[in-house]
């Protein structure tokens, strides 16, 4: 009765925090969880634009040798996803009383009816800590929330013959995003994420965050848009 949903930081902060969204969100939340009382949900939030722009900033400051550092840039849109992170907590009020979680091996419990995480730690996105957190909570899918309503065979804003896939397999995924992780990657699900999710056996389902009805149908088990990943 646990989902994960890896909140994309580009529906919760496209530029600066979007309060009309993230009341609809709220209300979205209250009514899946009163339909029963065991049910549980797990929300990792990402950067979005504000990761994008303070990163940005570094690179255009910073001294060459400095801008080339990865880590740097990491830390910095991981910082982003916990101010994020932050704001969506307060909002679930009663329904999260613990703090942010920052490092998903270390959290052991979970209270009330929402946990709230953000990034973790140079090297990936937000999206390995939902699979991280799944696999911890017995959770057998994670729902990857973004602005993209489908993955697609390749980027449509650059490759007008691109097509909406609706069920992918994780090898064949794998060769959609490949190996490596670059912080403020764009990426349907980071190549990290997708290795650790694929050795789980994680069912990984992509859709566009902002169609709250689209999510609500998803989260009841009603037919949705999206993309749906799997074991081969």
């Amino acid at each position: 009765m646990t989902t994960v949903l890896s909140l994309g930081g580009s529906i919760v902060a496209p530029e600066g925090p979007d309060p009309v969204f993230l009341k609809a969100f709220r209300s979205l939340v209250d009514r899946h969880l009163a339909v029963d009382p065991a049910r549980r949900l797990i929300l990792v939030v990402g950067g979005g634009g504000p990761a994008r722009s303070w990163q940005k900033a570094f690179r255009e400051a910073a001294r060459p040798e400095d801008a080339a550092d990865d880590s740097a840039q990491d830390w910095i849109g991981i910082m982003a996803t916990r101010l994020n992170a932050e704001l969506v907590r307060a909002l679930m009020g009663a329904l999260a009383p613990q703090d942010v979680v920052t490092d998903p091996t270390a959290v052991d419990l979970f209270m009330g009816r929402v946990l709230v995480a953000a990034g973790w730690k140079p090297g990936w996105s937000t999206d390995y800590d939902a699979v991280l957190l799944a696999e911890k909570f017995g959770a057998g899918e994670v729902v990857n929330l973004s602005n993209i309503e489908k993955v697609y065979t390749d980027d449509p804003r650059k490759n007008p013959a691109a097509k909406p896939i609706d069920a992918i397999s994780w090898g064949d995924f794998k060769k959609l995003v490949g190996e490596e992780w670059k912080p403020g990657a764009n990426a349907p699900f980071d190549p990290v994420a997708t290795r650790r999710a694929a050795e789980l056996g994680l069912r990984v389902v992509c859709a566009a965050g902002r169609n709250l009805d689209n999510l609500e149908a998803l989260l009841e088990g009603k037919p949705f848009v999206g993309t749906t990943i799997g074991p081969n």
